[in-house]
């Protein structure tokens, strides 16, 4: 069996000297930029011990198969980031655009997201989960990294619940682009 050292779960926060912000685009600039950039959709959920917390991200990357990694960014300025920058462990849910009601509610401020007690469950480890999501997975946060305005979080895969290739098809997949909602479906394939 082979085992891979996972890093330590922070790391020094990533500052920029004073003439590389100078250089920097900006902000403005940037933002458009990704504007054009489509983005799948996914919930992210964790628990410290006190209220559960959902936050909608379309950063989420796959970054390696063996050992399973994700990474996904949050807002230093998002309401779940606290608790987020604490836990072991998090949640993240594949959302198809038939889940577009939790996109939703992942992204709006100031809402109980869990007020909703038949929407989800609980995991045997205690993680909150979404019952309409098509696939989840579970995954320890093995390092955190502060990065201008965001926190970039490396999870370990560890247990997941996806469908069966030979069960109903799942929903179109939902992604952002533009500051709007999409369905891809097949009016969408190009090749």
């Amino acid at each position: 069996m082979t085992t891979c050292a996972m890093p330590s779960p922070a790391h020094p926060p990533i500052h920029l000297t004073a003439a590389e912000r100078a250089e920097s685009l900006p902000a403005e600039t940037f933002r458009s930029a990704f504007r054009m950039h489509p983005s799948g959709v996914t919930v992210v959920t964790a628990d410290l011990g006190g209220r559960p917390v959902a936050i909608t991200v379309s950063s989420l990357a796959s970054v390696s198969a063996e050992p399973p990694l994700i990474v996904f960014s949050v807002s230093s300025k998002a309401s779940s980031s606290s608790v987020l920058r604490q836990v072991d462990s998090v949640v993240i849910h594949m959302v198809g655009s038939d889940q577009l009601w939790l996109a939703r509610l992942g992204a709006t401020s100031g809402v109980d997201r869990f007020a909703d007690t038949s929407a989800w469950t609980r995991l045997a480890t205690g993680e909150p989960v979404f019952t309409a999501a098509p696939a989840w997975v579970r995954g320890k946060v093995v390092s955190r990294i502060e990065a201008g305005e965001a926190s970039i979080f490396v999870v370990h895969a560890v247990s997941a619940s996806v469908p069966e290739e030979a069960a109903e098809p799942v929903a179109a997949p939902l992604v952002y682009h533009s500051r709007s909602w999409h369905r891809l479906d097949d009016q969408s394939r190009l090749t």
